[in-house]
């Protein structure tokens, strides 16, 4: 039988479940997330001045990400339903790439996070952004939705960017060890290896 004892969103037997948070304390959370858009430079420059056909493409964006957000639980089967203190969604142009970083805040006092309804907000609003502009550039990619930072409840703050980083030197650090285990094997050991 496999072990499902880390996905807390699966049963012994490997059936879905919604998490029974009542028990756990509440809490003052609050989750980052982002996602990237990837168009043209023009794109971007016509953006930034509201003058699509279809309007004012950010303004747009940005109430999509607040209405997902409070939508997530109808969304993900088994997201908690939220009373949400807080959704902001922020926006980072680049035109001389011709990127679009949104970054999506959503903020509550409650008993589990916000992480799903951060990254909702983030994804709806990038979707968003392409549906006002696939008519000057149907190429436009959709991408890197991540989560970012979250602060709150039993896990504390978490940053992507210190999380990455402890990854990296984990690796590193198994990959020395596995290295010098190699080279310090005997040679009789080693010729056995190589025999079966």
């Amino acid at each position: 039988m496999k072990d499902y004892a880390g996905l807390t969103h699966l049963n012994q037997d490997g059936s879905a479940r919604m998490v029974d948070v009542g028990a756990k304390n509440h809490s003052q959370r609050q989750a980052v997330a982002s996602a990237l858009v990837q168009t043209t430079p023009e794109v971007i420059d016509l953006l930034l001045s509201a003058s699509l056909k279809k309007g004012d493409a950010l303004a747009c964006a940005r109430i999509a990400g607040i209405m997902a957000a409070k939508k997530t639980s109808d969304l993900i089967p088994l997201c908690h339903p939220l009373a949400l203190s807080k959704v902001a969604i922020e926006f980072s142009p680049d035109i001389k790439l011709g990127t679009l970083r949104i970054s999506a805040t959503c903020a509550v006092n409650g008993n589990t996070g916000v992480e799903m309804e951060a990254l909702t907000a983030a994804a709806v609003a990038a979707l968003t952004i392409h549906d006002m502009c696939k008519a000057l550039d149907p190429a436009l990619v959709v991408s890197n939705i991540q989560l970012e930072e979250k602060t709150g409840g039993k896990s504390g703050h978490w940053q992507r960017a210190v999380y990455l980083q402890q990854r990296a030197e984990l690796v590193q650090n198994t990959q020395q060890y596995q290295s010098q285990t190699h080279h310090n094997q005997p040679a009789s050991a080693a010729r056995e290896h190589i025999d079966d």
